[in-house]
Order: C-alpha cells, then structure tokens, then sequence
C-alpha cells in the first residue's frame, strides 16, 4: 500500500527525477508557460510552488539580507542558472508578494496523438503570457464578401454573354484601347 506516501515516480530513479523537476521548473520559471505531461505539470507545480514561495520570503525581509542569501542558496540547488534566479528573486518574487500560495495554474489540453498520453501546460499565474481572444466587430461579420469560386463563376457567365471564350488557368490580362 502507499499510505502516506506523497509524490509521483515518473519511472525514473530518484537522481533523474530531481534532475528532470529541476530542468522543468527552472524552463517554467524562465519561459513563464510550457507544456508537458500532466503528471509531469502536478509534480513540477509542487517544486516551483516551494522555490517561489523562498524568493516571496526572501523578497519581503528587505532589512535582513542574510535571509536572501540564505533563500538563494537554498534555491541553487534546484536551478544551476544564474539568469533565472535573479529573474525568480526579482520580477517572479515582485509579483507572488501579495500572494498566499498558488503561482501556478494547471491547463489539461487533452491527450498526445502518439502515445495518448494527457498533456497540460502549467504556467505562472501572475504572468498572463497567454493571447488576449480577438474581438470582430459587428460589422465586420455581416459585411462578407463573395467567395472567390463564387467570383470566377460569376466572371465566366459574363465572358460566355459575351460570347468570348477564355481557356481554364489562363491568366486575364488588362483590355488595351486600340490606337
């Protein structure tokens, strides 16, 4: 039975497992948004959730700076980039201040087309990275123009009123005056 027995194994060996959570939360911390296997998402969520929550503390102890440093390092042992932990300690941190828990969201996006396996993005709440849904206007939507097939239809009743014979393909070329 596995009572008690909190986090998935992924099928990999502990030493993987640490690696691969550590390569997807320093991915998510420096994209803001990926995507991945579900059970994947829900343990990279518990990890990230614990690094922001440590940049969050260290933020808001301004007049103890031992504390930062204590975080910082704390946090080096998950993610080995520079880059990210500056961007997690400053503009990550900044953000999460006013927030108790929760700086991720979890999409489901449904299942991988070879293997099925579920697939969800996880992504940082405070940072809207996803596209904004386009409004049309009104107008737009009722004014329609005619389809291009309907068009060349159209076109070919009136050469054939006419009584001009254009070959199928043919390029149409602009009408000369004569001189």
């Amino acid at each position: 039975m596995r009572h008690r027995k909190s986090g998935r194994k992924l099928k990999r060996t502990a030493s993987h497992r640490r690696a691969l959570l550590a390569s997807l939360s320093t991915a998510l911390i420096r994209h803001k948004r990926i995507t991945t296997t579900l059970a994947k998402a829900k343990e990279t969520r518990m990890v990230v959730e614990k690094l922001i929550t440590r940049a969050r503390h260290a933020f808001q102890q301004k007049d103890a700076p031992a504390v930062g440093v204590h975080e910082r390092r704390m946090v080096y042992r998950y993610i080995k980039d520079r880059e990210v932990i500056g961007e997690l300690f400053s503009a990550v941190a900044e953000r999460a201040a006013t927030r108790n828990g929760g700086y991720t969201r979890i999409v489901k996006l449904g299942q991988r087309p070879g293997d099925g396996a579920e697939l969800a993005v996880i992504e940082l709440v405070d940072f809207n990275t996803g596209q904004e849904p386009k409004e049309k206007p009104a107008a737009e939507k009722k004014a329609k123009s005619p389809k291009p097939a309907a068009a060349g239809k159209a076109k070919a009743k009136k050469e054939k009123a006419s009584g001009a014979k254009v070959k199928k393909g043919a390029k149409e070329t602009p009408a000369v005056p004569a001189e």
